[in-house]
């Protein structure tokens, strides 16, 4: 596997990063948090862009791009606090129904997306967003060409707003997908931990939808943990952005304030705290980026390789929140100063899909079977 980005990757890279500059500096990303703005100028631009069609096959309408490049626009993403249905729809509804429906289905589902005409989610297990297949307990039962639903899922990202939600449910004993209209399902939005991404609790009960929503035939628990692999790589790319940018903030704050005379950034035990953390955003990048390779190439490392990602990730984001607020000082709490906007997207990314220490346990897990521990 290659490890370094090709110039068009880089060129990709730079040309993202300028154009979420522009359209998604810290204004917008505060405009969310103020409920001035919903976001939905950004995603707008994102649709003009061809951006959500970038890892979606061509049959699709998608431009058949790799899952680097998709990382690429998702460490930006993370980078720029960046509000939006692009990582619910992009990195969780669209790797769900891929693995779930058949060829012409997909293409048909997934076109709006390419498009930009439809945004959407996944609302798999009942806990806090595992993805474990087997948790679902939401049930479906048939009534003649209808399917009538049963079942909560909680802590669904852009559950009150997503046009098309994935639903995992049970269904004569075997897992199994079902596209459910986000308009025909109870939603409760949950206090945010960062304003830029909202989850809800969905509630399906008695909510009825025809059959041919159903996605693939026979039992999905393989699918929708391949599904999983790439939302947790995903996650894993935004919360890398996040520390970056936090990084960038208290480097360029330890280089400007002055205590004793001298910036802070002189003292030692500051300089370790700098150092550590970009040792362990480092790695974080690395182990992101394999697990993308491992995704592009559909590798039998991926599933390893994600659980990597999101362990390495998960543990830069608490150094990186840790110290990169206590390097701030008291200015670092204020709701004025932008470092609490990076700290929240950190901080979310690490509920999402398991933490690092459920990451590590699994990492555990698969070495222990496959004999390399």
């Amino acid at each position: 596997m290659e490890f370094e980005f090709t110039e068009d990757q880089l060129e990709l890279q730079r040309t993202v990063r300028d154009v979420l500059d522009a359209e998604a500096p810290p204004e917008l990303a505060r405009a969310v948090a103020d409920s001035e703005s919903d976001g939905r100028e950004l995603w707008d631009t994102l649709v003009g862009l061809e951006w959500p069609a970038m890892a979606l096959p061509e049959s699709a309408g998608g431009l058949g791009y790799g899952w680097v490049e998709l990382a690429i626009v998702l460490e930006e993403l993370g980078r720029h606090a960046a509000p939006g249905p692009f990582v619910a729809t992009v990195t969780q509804f669209a790797p769900l129904v891929l693995e779930t429906a058949g060829p012409e289905d997909t293409a048909a589902l997934l076109a709006d997306v390419a498009a930009g005409r439809t945004t959407g989610t996944v609302a798999v297990d009942e806990g806090a967003g595992t993805w474990d297949p087997a948790g679902v307990q939401s049930t479906a039962r048939r009534d003649g060409d209808r399917l009538v639903l049963s079942g909560t899922k909680h802590y669904v990202v852009d559950g009150a707003t997503a046009d098309e939600i994935a639903v995992a449910i049970r269904l004569d004993g075997e897992v199994r997908a079902v596209l459910v209209p986000g308009s025909s399902v109870q939603t409760d939005e949950v206090v945010p931990i960062d304003p830029g991404v909202r989850h809800s609790t969905v509630t399906l009960d008695g909510v009825r939808v025809p059959a041919d929503r159903l996605l693939g035939i026979g039992d999905a628990t393989g699918a929708v943990r391949r599904a999983l692999e790439e939302s947790v790589t995903a996650i894993a790319a935004v919360t890398l952005g996040a520390c970056q940018r936090i990084f960038d903030i208290i480097n360029a704050h330890a280089k400007e304030r002055i205590q004793f005379g001298v910036p802070i950034g002189s003292f030692q035990a500051v300089k370790h705290k700098l150092a550590d953390m970009y040792r362990d955003i480092e790695r974080a990048r690395v182990l992101v980026y394999y697990a993308a390779l491992t995704l592009a190439e559909d590798h039998p490392d991926r599933t390893l390789a994600a659980s990597m990602a999101k362990a390495a990730a998960g543990e830069a984001q608490r150094r990186c929140v840790q110290d990169g607020l206590q390097l701030a000082g008291g200015i670092g709490y204020t709701w004025e100063h932008d470092l609490h906007l990076f700290l929240r997207r950190a901080k979310v990314g690490e509920l999402h899909f398991g933490s690092a220490s459920h990451h590590r346990r699994n990492v555990a897990r698969l070495s222990l079977q496959s004999g390399t521990a």
